[in-house]
């Protein structure tokens, strides 16, 4: 999917290493957060070549993987705005709704019948992720889906601690929200 780039810092890490090492998470990051394989695909390849182009400035004062995350949702965001500003221009109807078909293979020891309820659950719970603002959508991503510390997503998009908390709160409660009459269906 990305083409490989010989560049390498001070340190002797080459950028094609950084790629091997980092490409699948970048990736699952924009994934989550644009909800298109395709266009994560391309926002990826984005991410990596405007990465390779700025890597001679990366300092070292955070992670080379939350570096390429503010990348990554700074793209995210761009697009976010596209879509925006084609909405208003466009007429979208009701017959245009893309399904995302995207999922985890099922476990050979697992029902018929759990695994209807995971795949159901699961999709829920990305309908539910998909339908967050993109500001609250962001950080819900990288903190409980990437796994990226609080410090980190401060890093990564340039918010203030407190922002990031009380985003990271707010999208916690909508999805608590969205997700409520669903899990208050289920039998424990």
């Amino acid at each position: 999917m990305i083409v490989m780039l010989a560049f390498s810092d001070e340190t002797g890490l080459a950028f094609d290493e950084i790629i091997d090492a980092y490409e699948k998470r970048v990736f699952n990051l924009i994934y989550r957060l644009i909800g298109d394989y395709e266009e994560a695909a391309d926002l990826t390849q984005d991410t990596f070549v405007a990465a390779y182009r700025a890597y001679g400035r990366f300092r070292n004062e955070c992670s080379v993987y939350t570096w390429l995350c503010r990348i990554a949702v700074n793209h995210c965001k761009n697009r976010f705005r596209e879509r925006d500003r084609r909405r208003l221009y466009e007429d979208t109807s009701l017959d245009e709704v893309e399904e995302n078909s995207g999922g985890l293979p099922a476990s050979d020891a697992v029902s018929p019948g759990e695994h209807v309820e995971r795949k159901e659950l699961r999709e829920r719970v990305e309908e539910a992720i998909m339908s967050l603002p993109p500001e609250y959508r962001i950080v819900a991503v990288l903190r409980d889906l990437q796994g990226l510390s609080y410090q980190e997503i401060e890093e990564a998009t340039e918010l203030s601690m407190d922002n990031v908390k009380v985003r990271l709160s707010r999208a916690r409660a909508m999805l608590r929200r969205k997700l409520a009459p669903y899990l208050d269906n289920q039998v424990p």
